[in-house]
């Protein structure tokens, strides 16, 4: 049986006494939601946080408001079956309705969060495997050693899905960023300092081990949508080897809006699983024509070229670079009918 590490736990109640915690604590110090995440990485040994900050107590992180200019604040500390249910979304932002409710099981949607979604470690063949696999194989330059040999080993240098790559592959595989990402979210960064809001997609970078832009001592606090224009319409689409539980290979958030005509005045579309961040797509060829099914296979085509399937999760990757044109066209032909 895996167990995890011996850690000491704080269970703030407030956001400010949780950002003090994690100032005060340091690098040694990790915040903890529902913990579905977190966890099975601390059993691996793949992160051996001393310290636990829970947020579970925080009820500011699980408001839901609507501010005076329209946009829709949603605390980040909100279960994923509670965001999977939201009425205010039952419209044109649909999309994270979608995503939320495609997340893992019941049971984890149930203690899973939507900031913990958000912030999802990346994931790869070679790094999500118990620790005697990974030491088999001389581990990799995301997986560290172990708690025990930690301190007298560094990782190795070695990215074992481009073994000549200076940088870790790992690939993001979030379902609520895309989906986000297509409604144009912002999210809130709270420390014992300040907060600071910053477009959702900032939030990241495209690097298997440094995937998240925020500091150490920095909070998702919320996740903020704007108001959308009337006719809006969104989705989520997922691929992935069985019909529930699965992190996606592939996943496409995507938004439309179309005028009276049927021609499409805005849109939006971005890629999740393809890389090791959330990839937005230029969608300027889609405005201000109809949406026939010429039009549809030309864009999805090019959308699908900078996903670059490598040898780091489930499917084989030429299949998995097929299936992005195949669902970019299905998510767009179900918002243009």
């Amino acid at each position: 049986m895996m167990r995890v590490p011996s850690f000491a736990y704080h269970a703030p109640r407030s956001l400010d006494e949780a950002a003090q915690l994690l100032r005060e604590h340091g690098p040694a110090a990790r915040v903890i939601a529902g913990g579905t995440d977190l966890v099975p990485n601390m059993k691996r040994r793949q992160q051996t946080p001393a310290v636990l900050i829970s947020l579970r107590r925080v009820d500011e992180l699980r408001r839901v408001e609507r501010d005076a200019d329209g946009t829709l604040s949603i605390g980040a500390g909100l279960t994923l079956t509670r965001v999977a249910a939201l009425a205010e979304l039952a419209a044109g932002q649909r999309a994270l309705m979608l995503a939320a409710s495609k997340v893992a099981t019941p049971h984890i949607r149930n203690v899973g969060t939507l900031g913990g979604n958000l912030c999802l470690d990346t994931r790869c063949n070679y790094y999500n495997q118990n620790h005697e696999w990974r030491q088999a194989i001389g581990f990799c330059m995301k997986a560290p050693r172990g708690e025990a040999v930690e301190k007298v080993a560094e990782p190795s240098p070695v990215c074992w899905v481009a073994t000549s790559s200076p940088r870790c592959w790992a690939v993001s595989s979030s379902d609520c960023a895309p989906a986000l990402l297509a409604l144009g979210a912002e999210v809130t960064l709270a420390s014992a300092d300040s907060k600071r809001r910053i477009p959702l997609a900032e939030l990241y970078a495209d690097d298997g081990m440094a995937y998240l832009t925020k500091r150490r001592d920095e909070i998702v606090a919320a996740i903020h949508l704007p108001p959308y224009p009337a006719g809006q319409r969104s989705t989520y689409h997922k691929v992935r080897r069985r019909g529930a539980f699965d992190f996606p290979v592939l996943g496409v958030g995507a938004s439309l809006t179309l005028d009276d005509a049927g021609r499409v005045v805005k849109a939006a579309l971005a890629l999740g699983a393809v890389a090791s961040r959330p990839l937005r797509v230029d969608t300027s060829e889609l405005v201000g024509h109809e949406l026939d099914d010429a039009r549809i296979e030309a864009f999805a085509r090019a959308a699908a070229r900078p996903a670059k399937p490598l040898d780091n999760t489930d499917f084989h990757m030429s299949w998995r670079k097929k299936m992005c044109q195949i669902t970019i066209a299905t998510a767009l032909r179900e918002l243009g009918a």
